[in-house]
């Protein structure tokens, strides 16, 4: 069953043990020229073309050099496909990888089609994987004629955009809906293509005091056209149902500050662009121009904690968070991709709270942490905030309406279905210097990372449905922004608030820290939770913040008072004058530090004559 018919589909992926039965691609139980594998279109179908890949597997060797088609309307008398008057040999594989392209010498409509391979290679057996072209013709006789493939409502711009069409229609949707939105770029990639942010928020260009920074990233993987294609829809539909008066999308727009990067790898988006949906294969355009896989480009933060947790006396009074990137890593002759640069100083820029990285191949939600401990190849490794991240899975993965249909069948060789569709990223296989595990221990941000298709590069007449499956959990993942608690930490005399201040949960080990005008948000269950706030100058302040179920902050502000040393240091900075209540107040302090110090002396004192007293007497007995 491993290797049966339903392990076909172009693209397929292996196991990865020895031996493993879900092998990447259709296999024939016999080496002859009488094997086939055969599709049923269901409808009348006039068939174009074949494309073929040997089989994907680290074990073995599989692929077909040449093959023959036949064509049926009942599945019982086959028509051979004709060069002439001759029948066609078509050129199959030469390696298992590079897709290949048949095309028939004359259309044929029919409602049945066959493979059936001729040669093969010679140390191998007959294996393949296969897409099948064709377009549905009306049938009168059609039993299934009322059963039309799904597609939407929504009367979006369902293709595939290269970098000039994606221009166009962000521009468009700016033009459509200036008053909510706004372009921007964060930099450019190797080939010089700028990577644009769309802006959604109705005030769009600044932060607002209070109002939590949303990101979708799409297409870090160039060739991962899905996830592209729903951001520019997303943004699309966000306009127009805005304009309608969506009561949904305008709570969405007005309470969130909402960025979109549809193509993160704009230069191996345009790779994959050329050869197609089906020709892109596995790979072409995943890599940056150089080479460069951007999923594992961020720096490896995981190691760095770790390792100190380790070595220190005391783990706890290790940072958990914000932790500072390497100095190997900022050197000019690092191997980081220009376009992972520019979004690491976007992160840096905007004190995102909430983020999904949209990838394609399967379809699985995966959380932190990416990176396993140890270097284990796959190993359960939870963050502080495993709970949330697990929620923050399940909301996307539960609402995807492939990922919660009980019936699909499996991507490739795992069944995340018993996972209910979400994994701990190091659990599936360890990612080191993921975006996901960079954004929660460098910035405030969680972020998870949907895999979104079994089919990387869906072909464009898929784009309709692909995007009714993800529409619903879009909108739901974005909404998760408001919940846990959010706030303002503010001096008590300015009223001013607190940049850097420090926001610490009890019982989660994964501190958040205040933005630039003192506004925070840290997501979190429902629940009671002890949260203390300090910053460097001020004593810490406590206070007890309850979270409810629904999808609204709790609001916990926080108002710290300087110490009077802090105090002291402003006033001489500018030259001041000390006033009388802070002198009173330095005064006292002096004396309880008098106190304090005295004490300790004479408690030390008293502890060296005992000890000396002691040791004569000690002394004595043994005389």
């Amino acid at each position: 069953m491993g290797l049966g018919a339903h392990r076909g589909r172009l693209n397929i992926q292996s196991g990865i043990e020895d031996g493993d039965m879900y092998d990447g691609a259709w296999c024939a139980d016999y080496k002859d020229r009488h094997q086939w594998l055969e599709v049923d279109a269901i409808h009348l179908t006039r068939f174009t073309g074949v494309i073929l890949q040997g089989r994907n597997s680290i074990w073995s060797w599989d692929w077909v050099q040449t093959y023959k088609v036949q064509l049926s309307n009942d599945s019982v008398n086959w028509q051979s496909c004709m060069n002439g008057t001759v029948e066609a040999i078509f050129e199959g594989n030469q390696n298992p990888e590079t897709p290949v392209l048949g095309l028939l010498p004359v259309p044929t409509v029919a409602r049945f089609i066959r493979i059936n391979p001729q040669t093969w290679y010679p140390n191998g057996t007959i294996c393949l994987r296969a897409e099948i072209l064709g377009c549905r013709v009306d049938d009168p006789s059609d039993i299934y004629a009322s059963e039309r493939d799904p597609g939407s409502k929504d009367a979006l711009d369902f293709r595939h955009h290269n970098y000039k069409e994606m221009r166009k229609l962000m521009k468009s949707v700016t033009e459509e809906c200036p008053d909510i939105t706004h372009i921007y770029t964060i930099g450019k990639s190797y080939m010089g293509f700028k990577l644009y942010v769309m802006e959604i928020s109705d005030n769009p260009g600044k932060h607002e005091l209070g109002e939590p920074e949303f990101r979708y990233v799409a297409g870090m993987h160039g060739n991962e056209a899905l996830g592209r294609e729903l951001v520019l829809n997303l943004m699309q539909y966000l306009c127009r149902e805005y304009k309608k008066g969506n009561q949904r999308v305008v709570r969405l727009v007005t309470e969130t500050r909402i960025h979109l990067l549809p193509s993160m790898n704009p230069d191996g988006y345009e790779a994959a662009y050329e050869k197609g949906s089906e020709l892109a294969g596995w790979a072409e355009g995943r890599y940056s121009f150089e080479g460069i896989d951007m999923n594992h480009n961020f720096p490896d933060l995981n190691n760095i904690m770790w390792d100190a947790q380790e070595k220190a006396e005391d783990p706890s009074k290790v940072p958990n968070h914000y932790i500072p990137i390497p100095e190997y890593y900022t050197k000019e002759d690092a191997t980081v991709a220009p376009e992972t640069r520019a979004v690491i100083s976007w992160m840096q820029d905007i004190p995102f709270v909430l983020s999904a990285n949209l990838h394609g191949g399967e379809l699985v939600v995966t959380y932190p942490f990416d990176c396993t401990r140890d270097w284990a190849p796959q190993e359960d490794t939870p963050t502080a905030d495993d709970a949330f991240f697990r929620w923050l899975a399940a909301v996307y993965a539960s609402t995807n309406l492939v990922m919660a249909n009980p019936d699909r069948r499996i991507c490739h060789y795992e069944d995340f279905q018993s996972h209910n569709n979400i994994i701990n990223g190091g659990a599936w296989h360890t990612v080191p210097g993921s975006m996901n595990d960079f954004s929660y221990l460098h910035t405030n941000c969680f972020e998870v990372t949907v895999e979104l298709s079994c089919d990387k590069f869906p072909h464009a007449s898929e784009l309709p449905i692909e995007w009714e499956n993800n529409k619903e959990s879009l909108l739901v993942y974005m909404e998760q922004v408001h919940r846990g608690i959010k706030g303002v930490v503010r001096d008590k005399l300015t009223k001013q608030g607190i940049a850097d201040a420090i926001i610490k949960v009890e019982d989660h080990n994964h501190d958040i820290r205040s933005a630039a005008d003192g506004d925070y948000w840290r997501l979190l269950n429902p629940g009671e939770y002890k949260v203390v706030v300090w910053a460097v100058g001020y004593f810490p302040s406590m206070r007890r913040c309850h979270v409810g179920s629904e999808p609204h902050p709790t609001v916990c502000d926080f108002t710290l008072t300087k110490t009077p040393i802090q105090r002291l240091k402003d006033i001489r900075a500018k030259g001041g004058k000390i006033p009388q209540d802070l002198q009173l107040r330095l005064r006292a302090l002096r004396l309880r530090k008098l106190r304090a110090s005295t004490k300790a002396i004479n408690q030390r004192r008293e502890s060296q004559r005992l000890q000396g007293r002691r040791a004569r007497s000690s002394g004595a007995h043994r005389a």
